[in-house]
C-alpha cells in the first residue's frame, strides 16, 4: 500500500484567499485537536527547501511554541560513529516540567543514552525522552504535510504559523512564504476527552477525539486498571509510533486494509541507543527502528489494521515488548524482520510480510491461522531455556526466492524453539533449516508435523530436512502434537481464548 495524502480541504482557505496563499489545514478560525498535522495544498509540486523554520505561535502572547529548522537534516543516512556528548532537545528544553509521561520503567531506559551532535532533527515520541529522529516536512503529490513536535500544543489555544518562503520551490510559480499578516491561524479544542470515558477515536480527517494515533495514545494514562479503546477511522497514518506502560487498552482499526499506519524508519535512520561513555550499541535497550513500537505493556490488543515501516533496511514494522499481547486480523509489514515479540503474545488470522528473519523475537509466541510471506529465513529464534519459542499451528508459511528456510541459528540460542503443526507450505528450501550444525542440536527444536503443500493439500516431503530437526509422528508423538496445539501451555499459562 502506498502512502496517500490528497488535498481535500476544498474551500478550507476561504479566509485566507485574500492573500493568495495556497490551501491550508487546519483552515483559518478552524478548531481541532492538539495533535494536529499542518498541511499545504500548493498548486504544483512542491521541493522542500534546506534552509529557514517554521514557527507555530501562541496568538495570545506572541510566544513560540515550536520550531522546525529545514537546515536540520531529518537522521542518518547510514551508519556513522555514534556520538558521545549529550544534545539538547529542542524546542522540549522549554518545557520540561510538562513532559510528565517520561518515567523509566524496566525495559525502557530514557535520559541516559547518547544523543546527536551532529544536528539532527529530534522529537520525543510516548516519552522516550533520548528522541527519535524524524521527517518534520512530508512531501506527497502537490501536497506537504508538516509535523510539528510531539506535545507542545495544548488545550484552549490559539495559535499562528508562520512559513518562509525559502522552505519550498515549486514547479511552477513562486512560493511567497506565509507570515504572521496572512492569518494561518487555528484554535485546539478547550479540553482533552473525559478520562471516564476510556473510549477515544482516531479519525485523519480531524473528526475523531485525536488526528493522530500517538496522539490517542499518549492520552491513555499508564498502568490503568481499567479497560481503554482506541478506534482508528479508515485513513492513512504516517506517523512513528511509540508508546509503552500501557495496559488493559484494545486499538481497533475500522478495516484491515483501511486503516493503515506506517512510517519510514529502520536502524540507520533511528539506530540503538548506545553507551555514552563506551560508544557501543545497548542492544536491551528498546530499538527506535520500528514503524511501530510497544513496550513494557501488558494486556493489549491489537485488531484489524495494517502497520509497517516503508524503507529498505533492517527495521520492523511492529516490535512487542510485554506480557499477554493479543493481535487478530493485522497486517505487519517489515524490511528484513516483520515483527519482533518479547513476552507472551498470541496471533490470529495475522498475516505478516518481510524479506528475511521475518519473526523475530524471545518469544513465546502462538500463531494461529496466519500466514506468513519471506524471502529470506521465516525466523531468527532468540528464547532461552525458561520459555518457549515459536509456534505455528495451522498456518501458511510462503518462501519467496531461494533463502526461505523455516528457521536459522548461529548457536548463540541453543534453546531456540519453531514448530509447525498442520502447516501449508510454499518455497520452502529441501533442508527446512539452516545453521543446526553450529549448535550441536543438543536443545534446539525444530519441529514439525502434518506439514502439507500449499499448491495441492498433499503431504509435504520432508525426507531431506536437515540434520537436528524433526519430523513428529502423528501416533508415537501424538501426546506431544496436542500439547503444541494448547495456546496455554505455550504461552506460559496465559489462555488467550479466555481473555
Amino acid at each position: 500500500m502506498k502512502r496517500i495524502v490528497t488535498c481535500l480541504f476544498a474551500g478550507a482557505a476561504a479566509a485566507v484567499a485574500a492573500a493568495a496563499l495556497p490551501e491550508v489545514w487546519p483552515a483559518a478560525g478552524a478548531e481541532v485537536s492538539p495533535d494536529t498535522r499542518l498541511t499545504i495544498c500548493f498548486p504544483s509540486t512542491p521541493t522542500l527547501g534546506t534552509s529557514g523554520v517554521i514557527r507555530i505561535f501562541d496568538a495570545a502572547t506572541d510566544a513560540q511554541v515550536d520550531s522546525l529548522d529545514l537546515s536540520i537534516p531529518a537522521g542518518p543516512t547510514e551508519k556513522t560513529k555514534l556520538p558521545k556528548a549529550p544534545y539538547t532537545l529542542e524546542p522540549y528544553n522549554y518545557h520540561t516540567p510538562r513532559l510528565t509521561n517520561a518515567t523509566c520503567e524496566p525495559g525502557t531506559p530514557s535520559g541516559t543514552a547518547a544523543r546527536d551532535t551532529s544536528r539532527y532533527q529530534l522529537t520525543i515520541i510516548g516519552g522516550f525522552t533520548d528522541g527519535f529522529h524524524f521527517y518534520p516536512v512530508m512531501l506527497s503529490g502537490n501536497t506537504a504535510e508538516i509535523y510539528p513536535h510531539h506535545n507542545l500544543l495544548e488545550y484552549g489555544r490559539e495559535y499562528y504559523v508562520t512559513v518562509p518562503a525559502s522552505a519550498f520551490t515549486l514547479a511552477k510559480g513562486k512560493f511567497k512564504g506565509i507570515s504572521k499578516k496572512d492569518g494561518w491561524k487555528f484554535r485546539t479544542r478547550p479540553e482533552a476527552p473525559a478520562q471516564e470515558h476510556r473510549q477515544l477515536t482516531v479519525a485523519r480527517d480531524g473528526s475523531g477525539d485525536f488526528l493522530t494515533l500517538q496522539g490517542a495514545l499518549d492520552h491513555v494514562p499508564d498502568f490503568s486498571a481499567e479497560p481503554w479503546k482506541i478506534f482508528i477511522k479508515n485513513g492513512d497514518y504516517e506517523e512513528l509510533v511509540y508508546f509503552r506502560n500501557k495496559t488493559n487498552l484494545t486499538i481497533e482499526g475500522e478495516s484491515r486494509e483501511g486503516v493503515y499506519v506506517h512510517y519510514p524508519n529502520n536502524e540507520v535512520f533511528n539506530p540503538h541507543p548506545a553507551d555514552v561513555s563506551t560508544n557501543e550499541w545497548l542492544g536491551t535497550f528498546p530499538s527506535r527502528r520500528a514503524a511501530f513500537a510497544a513496550d513494557h505493556c501488558s494486556d493489549l490488543t491489537l485488531r484489524n489494521f495494517t502497520v509497517a515501516t516503508t524503507v529498505t533496511g533492517q527495521a520492523e514494522g511492529l516490535l512487542l515488548n510485554g506480557n499477554r499481547i493479543y493481535l487478530e486480523d493485522m497486517i505487519i509489514r517489515g524490511s528484513g524482520d516483520a515483527l519482533q515479540s518479547n513476552g507472551p503474545a498470541y496471533f490470529r488470522n495475522c498475516r505478516l510480510e518481510g524479506h528475511g528473519d521475518t519473526v523475530l523475537g524471545r518469544g513465546p509466541a502462538y500463531f494461529k491461522n496466519c500466514t506468513i510471506v519471506t524471502s529470506g529465513p521465516f525466523a531468527y529464534i532468540r528464547n532461552g531455556s525458561s520459555c518457549h519459542g515459536d509456534v505455528f499451528v495451522d498456518c501458511t508459511m510462503i518462501g519467496k526466492g531461494d533463502k526461505a528456510v523455516f528457521a536459522r541459528t548461529n548457536g548463540t540460542y541453543p534453546n531456540a524453539e519453531f514448530v509447525l503443526i498442520d502447516c501449508r507450505l510454499d518455497g520452502i528450501r529441501p533442508e527446512g533449516w539452516s545453521g543446526l550444525e553450529k549448535d550441536g542440536n543438543t536443545y534446539v527444536r525444530y519441529w514439525e508435523a502434518g506439514s502439507v503443500n500449499l499448491s495441492d493439500g498433499k503431504p509435504a516431503d520432508t525426507s531431506r530436512r536437515a540434520p537436528g530437526s524433526r519430523v513428529l509422528d502423528p501416533v508415537k508423538d501424538k501426546a506431544l502434537i496436542e500439547l503444541y496445539r494448547n495456546p496455554a501451555w505455550v504461552l506460559g499459562g496465559w489462555d488467550p481464548m479466555k481473555k
